[in-house]
């Protein structure tokens, strides 16, 4: 008996009749009825075996501090805010550094850093709004920073003075704060608890710093899943993850200029990377297809980042350029009403479109978005199925698409080129779910994770 080896027992492949399935080398070596035992053995009577899902837009290391960060989403008043606040801070000597997440400025604006120290005093703080994008410090906070010349991300009052709003700053303030790796182990069972096997890390500062805490935390086991990183044009190749394309992330509000992204697109092809870019806007979208025409037209694994607002007009275009969209469907659901208050009714239907798409031949994948989005792939699959919001309202009802469409989307590679299957010679990434296949589509729920396998090395097992 070979211990590296590993039989599946009496599992169904997706539709098809209960079989068994040999792991070997961490590879699919075997599928076949009643075969001959030479290995470690899991019973999965019951079960159906489906690819291993794939995240394919996450921000592990927010994702893994928002773990340890006091979350204030759905507090819509400044008195509800303190209050949370001072009672975790409570717990907590004075001086201790206090993170904030998900704040929501209706409930009192942009507050500057003289008002955040009034909210809470004797603490560094700062608070992350609910879209990521912009970070709230106090004058403890500021401090820590440090005093010298300010990069355009730090806004300036009166005397050059900065007034505790930071935009799109990550990559300067942890140059600022020190770069240390949070405990994303946990964050890695938790994804694997959902039958998550492989993620793509879509930052776009990840360079050589976060390269190395990364293959660290491969090589102490804090992270058994397939990575794929994205990050700047300094990003280096390594064996222990995937090099994933150039991510250019700008806002409607500060896009650059057409030369500087056209250099940029550039130096990835050189790179022989794909580009990908953020865009939630239709002006962030347009800006993107424009870059890439003038950088001589787009290639094979662009993709287009979210998606978030994409018009009738553009979707020919898009198709012809042969370009992916990675969409988030779980944002309809959890941000679904905030859309319906705030987007106009006649752009409803260009949210995070799904179905369209598909029809006009984009190929489609699906990511989380985490930690502003849902981590859970099923929740996910049931929001793309059903567009319904949290208060159940129906939000562009006519881009929904089946379970199995959804899951299909999950079911890429890194390079998005290519669905992963059960077959002998594929990669052993498996999910085990408990019931048929036609009850997983019917009722897409984390319940029915029995199993997480990555290689031969079983890495979640449900209780």
């Amino acid at each position: 008996m070979n211990a590296a080896e590993r039989i599946i027992r009496n599992v169904a492949v997706g539709a098809g009749p209960p079989t068994d399935i040999t792991i070997r080398d961490g590879k699919i070596a075997t599928i076949g009825a009643r075969l001959p035992k030479t290995g470690l053995e899991f019973d999965a009577t019951g079960m159906t075996a489906l690819p291993g899902l794939v995240d394919h837009h996450i921000h592990i290391l927010a994702a893994s501090a928002r773990r340890v960060s006091v979350d204030l989403s759905g507090l819509a008043d400044e008195k509800a805010l303190i209050t949370k606040l001072r009672s975790f801070a409570t717990a907590r000597a004075p001086g201790t550094a206090i993170r904030a997440i998900g704040y929501d400025e209706r409930a009192a604006g942009l507050p500057d850093a003289t008002t955040l120290d009034t909210w809470l005093p004797d603490y560094p703080l700062r608070i992350q709004d609910r879209t990521g994008a912009l970070w709230l410090l106090n004058a403890a906070m500021l401090a820590r920073l440090g005093k010298g010349l300010y990069p355009d991300c730090v806004e300036l009052g009166d005397g050059g003075v900065p007034t505790g709003r930071i935009w799109r700053g990550d990559a300067w303030l942890r140059d600022r704060l020190g770069t240390e790796m949070p405990d994303i182990a946990a964050l890695a069972q938790e994804l694997v608890s959902h039958g998550i096997t492989g993620v793509t890390d879509t930052g776009p500062s990840n360079g050589p710093a976060e390269a190395r805490l990364f293959e660290a935390a491969i090589a102490r086991g804090d992270w058994p899943l397939q990575l794929c990183l994205m990050g700047h044009e300094t990003l280096p190749e390594s064996p222990h993850y995937t090099r994933g394309p150039l991510k250019l992330h700008y806002d409607e509000h500060a896009l650059p200029s057409l030369e500087e992204v056209v250099a940029r697109i550039s130096a990835a092809r050189v790179q022989r990377r794909a580009v990908a870019a953020h865009c939630v806007t239709e002006a962030e979208l347009v800006w993107y297809l424009t870059a890439l025409d003038a950088a001589g037209g787009a290639r094979r694994g662009d993709r287009i980042e979210h998606g978030g607002l994409i018009p009738p007009v553009l979707i020919g275009q898009i198709a012809d350029m042969g370009l992916t969209v990675v969409t988030n469907p779980g944002f309809i659901h959890g941000r679904g009403d905030r859309y319906l208050r705030d987007i106009a009714a006649d752009q409803h239907a260009d949210l995070y479109r799904f179905r369209s798409l598909l029809e006009a031949g984009i190929r489609i994948g699906v990511g989380s978005d985490a930690p502003y989005g849902p981590y859970d792939p099923w929740a996910i699959i049931r929001a793309a199925r059903d567009r319904r919001t949290v208060q159940g309202a129906m939000l562009g009802c006519d881009e929904a698409v089946s379970a199995q469409n959804a899951l299909f989307a999950l079911h890429y590679d890194f390079s998005l080129s290519r669905q992963r299957s059960i077959v002998a010679g594929e990669s052993a990434d498996i999910v085990l779910m408990r019931g048929t296949y036609r009850d997983i589509l019917n009722e897409p729920v984390a319940e029915r994770v029995a199993a997480t396998i990555i290689g031969a090395r079983i890495v979640h097992v449900a209780r």
